[in-house]
């Protein structure tokens, strides 16, 4: 029988939480979501021998490439091909065996005798996908909780379920080129304690603050990466409506992608749309310079079915979220990198010329659509340039609150009261906003205070870090700490990069984050009560948005 329950969706009945048969709630059929728990525990294996040879002095970059990208597939909403998963968990195999060698020949040339591991490095995952089947309950994230109980299982998910999240951001970060020993070898030692079953719940919880502060290290090396590459984002109008011509519509997160396909597509006669998480990557200089990048269409993951069934050319998915495709499009959905789905084509060497082709064959837009706009582009570089104009407007009163609302969207219907809180926060208030959650509000007018946009869309999840840069310089210029400042924030949550981020919003100490609509069903009462308790935070659920608002407003600097 199948268990999942690493995101907000994720069945609640009386019966018990988590999804237990097929399909579940995302679309994962129980051979997927048994595959991927096999090769979330080669990926544990691989990681205790990685860290030994590290400790002998051999860093292999290429293994941890692998264990980045190997948990980035298990991810809500990225791969439900079990055939992938199979090859997957065969290469995991093998990498693990060729890490053991290494680690084991440093050691003996060191004069030392190597370690005799247990657990995940032992596990010999067997050779038929019935066989592998079998041995999927053996390791699954619920495995033994008659004997542990729910709240170790739920504090090792927590854990878990962060690091997956951090290995979606590093992922991101590698194919640009940017990598960290750093992170590489927390990483390790992080896989490698929870290889080693820990029961502890007081120390599995200050892991958890661990994994938040690898993830602080990697969102900041994403944003080098992107920054880098790409250039500091820019206030920029993006145009939300399409123009005549032959399109593509480019989805999920990875910029790089998104690049490949604009410089194949030059001159091509094809015009090429963001969507969802993918619109900052209007801001971009470099990524904006390109003169057939003609805007972003549609809004969050969760509508993709309609929108992309209403999109007449070639859809490309380079990371979640990916929902089953409708018979409508699924001839000319593509999918990249660690995303898959049963039936729909795969690009996995960078070539995009089946794209280009279903592109000049589709019939694209025939005629301009009525024009519309939205204004992006306030990531950490341009918000921190004009920090004296936001400081002197709250020292004169004209601002008088700061509201973080933003995250991960969803289907549920408790997902409006983001959009209440950002509709009715005062006219004297700024939100800011990031992750796909914003579409639920980004298109309504806001107006600005003495110049400044009182909707700020700092861009992807991940710019959750220009959030922090932000937070933390306003801080210092009034002298107080984040908690101290006239903010609140109201974070949505549906999968696990939110999970890494929420850690890292612990890790840093900042206290009453409304987190909702619902709490992750790992979170046991015990351990919510430990986190409140021991570490002096605030885990409070989203609660009715007038209520929330007049209660924010009492907080001022």
């Amino acid at each position: 029988m199948m268990f999942c329950y690493q995101c907000e969706q994720t069945t609640r009945s009386p019966a018990g939480i988590g999804c237990t048969s097929e399909p579940g709630t995302c679309g994962k059929d129980e051979a997927t979501a048994g595959l991927q728990d096999i090769l979330t525990h080669l990926m544990k294996g691989i990681a205790q021998y990685a860290r030994r040879a590290r400790a002998m002095g051999v860093a292999d970059r290429r293994t941890d490439d692998f264990i980045f990208y190997g948990l980035f597939t298990t991810l809500t909403n990225v791969n439900f091909t079990a055939t992938r998963f199979v090859h997957l968990i065969q290469e995991a195999s093998k990498r693990r065996e060729r890490i053991k060698l290494l680690y084991e020949e440093a050691a003996r040339e060191q004069g030392k005798t190597p370690e005799i591991l247990s657990g995940p490095a032992l596990f010999q995952p067997a050779d038929s996908l019935e066989q592998l089947l079998r041995q999927a309950p053996s390791v699954a994230i619920n495995a033994d909780v008659e004997h542990l109980g729910s709240d170790v299982i739920g504090a090792r998910a927590l854990i878990l379920y962060g690091m997956k999240g951090v290995a979606a951001y590093a992922q991101h970060a590698r194919v640009l080129g940017y990598q960290s020993d750093e992170v590489d070898a927390q990483a390790e030692e992080i896989l490698d304690y929870l290889a080693s079953n820990p029961t502890d719940l007081d120390e599995m919880l200050e892991e958890s603050l661990e994994v938040g502060r690898l993830n602080l290290k990697v969102m900041e090396l994403l944003d080098v990466a992107n920054t880098d590459s790409f250039g500091a984002q820019e206030i920029t109008s993006v145009r939300i409506s399409p123009i005549q011509g032959k399109a593509i519509l480019v989805s999920g997160h990875d910029l790089h992608d998104l690049k490949q396909i604009l410089e194949q597509t030059k001159d091509q006669g094809i015009n090429v749309y963001t969507h969802g998480e993918m619109l900052p990557a209007n801001a971009y200089p470099l990524l904006k310079a390109y003169p057939h990048l003609a805007g972003n269409l549609g809004g969050a993951w969760q509508d993709q079915q309609r929108e992309f069934a209403d999109f007449p050319g070639p859809i490309v998915m380079t990371s979640n979220c990916i929902i089953e495709p409708g018979r409508s499009y699924k001839n000319r959905i593509f999918t990249l990198g660690p995303v898959g789905w049963p039936g729909v084509r795969h690009i996995d060497n960078g070539d995009f010329t089946p794209v280009i082709q279903a592109a000049k064959a589709l019939p694209g837009f025939t005629a301009d659509a009525k024009e519309q706009r939205i204004t992006i582009g306030f990531g950490h570089h341009t918000l921190l340039g004009v920090a004296d104009k936001i400081v002197d407007a709250v020292k004169h009163g004209d601002i008088r609150h700061f509201f973080l609302v933003g995250g991960c969207d969803g289907v549920s219907p408790a997902r409006n009261y983001f959009t209440e809180v950002a509709d009715n926060a005062p006219a004297d208030s700024v939100v800011m906003t990031l992750g796909c959650g914003k579409y639920r509000f980004n298109k309504h007018e806001f107006g600005d205070i003495g110049g400044i946009p009182r909707l700020l869309d700092i861009g992807q999840c991940n710019d959750a870090h220009s959030a922090i840069r932000v937070a933390g310089a306003l801080a210092e210029a009034f002298n107080c700490g984040v908690n101290d400042l006239p903010l609140s924030i109201m974070l949505s949550w549906f999968e696990q990069k939110a999970t890494a981020i929420h850690l890292s919003l612990l890790a840093l100490g900042i206290k009453g984050i409304k987190l909702g609509p619902t709490l992750p069903a790992y979170l046991t009462p015990t351990l919510v009560q430990k986190l409140q308790s021991r570490f002096d935070l605030d885990l409070d659920l989203i609660g009715e948005a007038q209520a929330d608002l007049q209660a924010a407003l009492t907080h001022t600097a």
